[in-house]
C-alpha cells in the first residue's frame, strides 16, 4: 500500500491490532468472524456468546463537519446507524440476526458538541432499533456512557458494544469456505426498499482518507478541528470539492454520500439463514481492509473476485480526487459490495431472488480455488491486483 493511508495516521490492515491480539485466545471458532465464547449466562454447553464492539470511527468527523457548515442536525442520526450497523453486520457473519443488546459510548468535546447533538444520536439509535424490528430482528438499548473528555477527543466519537447469545449450531465459522464455492456479493450503493435516500455505498470505513482526499483545502481553517494538527498540510484537505457540491449520477450531495449511513444487511439474511443456513460455508464483512478482508478467514485458497460491481460514482470521486492507485483503493474501500457469502451455485441463485426483493443488487463476484497458500487476486475494469495472504 502506498502512504495515502499511513500518512495520515491510519492503516486499512490493523497490523498493529493484529499483532496485539496475536496471543489472545481466538474463542471456540478462530475463524469465524466474530470472536465466540462459552455460554457463561447459563453454562449451557449447545449454546455461546458473542459481545463485539465497533462504531462509526472518523466518520463523526466529517458529520461534525457538515453540521457546522449546512446546520443540518440529522447527519448525526446517521452515525448512530453507523455505529449500530458495523456491530449487527458483523454479528451476523458469525450467524447472529436477532436478540441483541446493545450499550454506547460517546466521548465528545463539550464546547463543540451540544447536548442537542447527543439527542439527535441516541434518537438515531432508536430510529436502527425501530427499522430492524420491522424484519424480526429484537435488539434492546440498555444504556450507555457520555464522557465530556474535550483534552482527549477534538469533536466527538461514537461507539457501540454489542451481546448476543445463540445457539453453537447456529453459528458460522467461515471452516467450511472451500475450493468450488461461488462467492455473492450484497451492493453497498443504490436504495434498498428499506433506505429512504440513495446511499453512495461509503459505510464506516476508510473516511479518513476519503474525507482528505476528497474536500477542499478550504476546511483546514473552516474545520480545523476535525484533524490531528500534527499532520503535514500535504495530506490535509487536498482534494477539490465542497461538501454542498452534487455528486454527478446521484441525487445527493458529496457530504450526503460520504455521510450515507451503513446499509445493514440483516432484512436479507435473516432470510437467507433462515432458509439456508446449511449452505452458507461464509460470511465476511467487508470493512476494515476492503476487498482484501476476505484472507483473514479463509485457509488455503486462492479466492478470485472477476465480476465486481462497477466502481460507484463516490469511489471513483475519491480516486480521482485524491490520485490514489487503484490497488490501494480495492484495499481500503469496499469499492460497492461490502458483505460476501460464500456458498454452493445452486444456492447463490436463491440468495440473488431474497437480495432483489428487499432491493439489495447482487450478483455473484468471484469464486475459491484449491491453493497451496491464501492469496487474492481482483481482476477490475481499472486492472488486476494480486494479494498475498
Amino acid at each position: 500500500m502506498s502512504d495515502h493511508y499511513a500518512r495520515r495516521g491510519v492503516s486499512a490492515g490493523k497490523e498493529d491490532v493484529h499483532f496485539a491480539i496475536s496471543q489472545l485466545d481466538a474463542g471456540l471458532y478462530p475463524k469465524a468472524f466474530c470472536k465466540v465464547i462459552p455460554d457463561l449466562l447459563a453454562g449451557d454447553p449447545d449454546y455461546c456468546m458473542m459481545m463485539h464492539a465497533d462504531g462509526a470511527g472518523t466518520k463523526t468527523s466529517l458529520a461534525y463537519l457538515y453540521w457546522k457548515e449546512t446546520g443540518d442536525l440529522s447527519v448525526w442520526r446517521g452515525i448512530a446507524q453507523d455505529g449500530i450497523v458495523m456491530n449487527t453486520d458483523d454479528l451476523l457473519c458469525a450467524g447472529a440476526v436477532h436478540d441483541m443488546l446493545f450499550s454506547n459510548t460517546i466521548g465528545r468535546n463539550k464546547f463543540l458538541i451540544p447536548k442537542e447533538v447527543l439527542a439527535e444520536i441516541l434518537a438515531g439509535m432508536e430510529d436502527v432499533f425501530q427499522l430492524l424490528a420491522k424484519f424480526g430482528v429484537k435488539a434492546l438499548n440498555t444504556g450507555g456512557e457520555t464522557a465530556d473528555v474535550g483534552d482527549l477527543v477534538r469533536t466527538l466519537i461514537f461507539d457501540a458494544t454489542a451481546c448476543v447469545r445463540l445457539p453453537r449450531k447456529a453459528v458460522i465459522t467461515n471452516e467450511k469456505i472451500q475450493a468450488g464455492d461461488v462467492i455473492v456479493g450484497l451492493a453497498s450503493f443504490g436504495q434498498a426498499h428499506y433506505e429512504d435516500r440513495y446511499n453512495a455505498g461509503m459505510g464506516s470505513n476508510g473516511l479518513t482518507l476519503a474525507r482528505h482526499a476528497v474536500l477542499a483545502p478550504h476546511y483546514r481553517t473552516f474545520g480545523a478541528e476535525t484533524y490531528d494538527p500534527s499532520l503535514d498540510t500535504d495530506v490535509v484537505y487536498t482534494g477539490k470539492h465542497q461538501l454542498t457540491d452534487p455528486l454527478p449520477g446521484t441525487s445527493v450531495n458529496i457530504g450526503q454520500a460520504l455521510l450515507s449511513p451503513t446499509r445493514t444487511y440483516l432484512p436479507v439474511m435473516r432470510e437467507v439463514l433462515g432458509k439456508y443456513h446449511a449452505q452458507v460455508h461464509g460470511l465476511i464483512h467487508c470493512t476494515g481492509g476492503g476487498q482484501t478482508k476476505c484472507l483473514k478467514f479463509v485457509d488455503k485458497l486462492h479466492i478470485v473476485k472477476d465480476n465486481l460491481f462497477s466502481v460507484p460514482p463516490l469511489f471513483q470521486m475519491i480516486q480521482d480526487s485524491g490520485s490514489i492507485d487503484w490497488r490501494e483503493m480495492y484495499q481500503v474501500f469496499n469499492m460497492g459490495h461490502r458483505l460476501e457469502i460464500y456458498t454452493d451455485a445452486d444456492t447463490a441463485t436463491q440468495i440473488l431472488s431474497i437480495a432483489a426483493s428487499q432491493g439489495v443488487d447482487a450478483r455473484i463476484v468471484g469464486y475459491c480455488l484449491a491453493s497451496d497458500e491464501n492469496k487474492l487476486t481482483l481482476h477490475t475494469e481499472n486492472g488486476t491486483f494480486e494479494y498475498p495472504g
